[in-house]
């Protein structure tokens, strides 16, 4: 699963959430934005925030939301909780578990 701050219509930046069915990787994905445009566009969609340069912290119950009613795969329930308990066990999910740290990358760095 990626989350995207990509360049939308209108050449404003939106944020969405891709590859709903890959839950083996998760990360927030930047296109074409600066920083600031990136935060704030994933602070208004209340999909996360950046904790620095390299890392997010996504919402967990925003991001479900967002992925779970486009998944097409039988097990995606399972597999999600799989990737929760995963990211447990690295310390990456808060210790209330509503919020996940990803890796960032950008365009830019590709």
């Amino acid at each position: 699963m990626i989350v995207e701050v990509m360049t939308g219509a209108d050449e404003r930046p939106e944020a969405r959430v891709v590859d709903v069915d890959d839950l083996g990787r998760l990360h927030l994905a930047l296109g074409q934005v600066t920083d600031e445009e990136a935060a704030e566009v994933l602070e208004r969609a209340g999909l996360g925030r950046f904790a620095d340069s390299e890392h997010a912290l996504l919402d967990v119950a925003a991001l479900r939301a967002a992925a779970e009613p486009r998944a097409t795969a039988s097990d995606w329930q399972a597999r999600w909780d799989q990737m929760i308990a995963h990211a447990r066990s690295k310390g990456w999910l808060s210790e209330d578990g509503a919020s996940l740290q990803v890796h960032v990358e950008s365009a830019a760095g590709a």
